[in-house]
């Protein structure tokens, strides 16, 4: 079976299962990469994502609250995508300056002349 690096991004809510998710990582040698992602490798053989997923809920305790991310790179680039769950509205959202980044002044003039 092919083994493919995989980095997978989990918040499983207040009251989720991470003593599953954890007794499960640890069970993969996975390797911590800030809080709440996880990088390992997983052995599959047709559908990493489905096979990944189908793993990961037979051994994990999820309700409608928890989010799984997926990361991995293959023959077709760079893949990611929910493996439960959904995105949510974004932290950060808002924060930019309206308008686009043209409308940020920093008090200078770029040189002229060149």
């Amino acid at each position: 079976m092919p083994s493919q690096r995989v980095w997978i991004s989990f918040d499983l809510g207040v009251q989720g299962d991470y003593e599953g998710l954890y007794q499960w990582l640890d069970g993969r040698n996975a390797i911590e990469c800030g809080d709440s992602v996880a990088s390992f490798d997983f052995a599959y053989a047709v559908d990493l994502p489905r096979e990944l997923g189908t793993e990961l809920v037979a051994n994990v305790r999820t309700n409608q609250r928890s989010r799984v991310y997926l990361i991995f790179v293959d023959a077709q680039g760079i893949r990611f995508g929910w493996l439960i769950g959904r995105g949510q509205r974004p932290a950060w959202e808002g924060y930019a300056p309206s308008g686009g980044a043209g409308d940020a002044t920093f008090g200078w003039e770029p040189p002229t002349g060149r």
